[in-house]
């Protein structure tokens, strides 16, 4: 598995941050309790579903939405109170229904990937609960983000056993 240095993350688009880790996030082991990880990269997440046009508005009136299917979080180095952390994202790949994401948080104190997010999202018609198809100008911003991350030299530690299925 290749980890990406941060110099390489944060060539990728920043999503939150970056934030100073708060006494209220920490656990009884003395750093951010797992919680917190999750939500920064969820949200970090939802910002790039909303930059690729997956928002309220895409909910109401196309009766569309993204159901998560899975998601994958792991741990490659401890974030403590008073850290300042960034979360910056990309998307890996895409089907017609289907697109699979991921978060990386760093720790801008030392300079080091803290965790990463995958998640694969399926496209998810309203009215029948069924999968279906990206309208086109969804699959361009999909594509377009694909191509954004392509431009950045950042090797991912993909989880093997997710991603798009056919």
């Amino acid at each position: 598995m290749t980890i990406p240095s941060y110099h390489q993350v944060v060539a990728l688009p920043r999503e939150q941050g970056p934030l100073v880790v708060p006494e209220s996030f920490e656990d009884e082991n003395g750093h951010m309790n797992v919680r917190h990880y999750f939500d920064l990269c969820t949200a970090a997440i939802g910002v790039l579903f909303e930059r690729i046009g997956v928002d309220d508005e895409y909910r109401t009136t196309r009766r569309q939405g993204f159901f998560i299917a899975e998601h994958h979080i792991r741990y490659f180095a401890e974030t403590a109170v008073r850290d300042r952390v960034s979360v910056h994202s990309l998307v890996i790949e895409r089907s017609t229904k289907v697109v699979h994401a991921m978060a990386l948080l760093v720790n801008d104190t030392t300079e080091q990937l803290a965790c990463t997010l995958e998640m694969v999202a399926i496209n998810v018609d309203f009215g029948n609960r069924r999968s279906t198809g990206f309208d086109a100008d969804i699959a361009a911003a999909i594509d377009a983000e694909l191509d954004s991350a392509a431009r950045v030299a950042c090797p991912v530690p993909l989880c093997h056993g997710m991603g798009i299925r056919a």
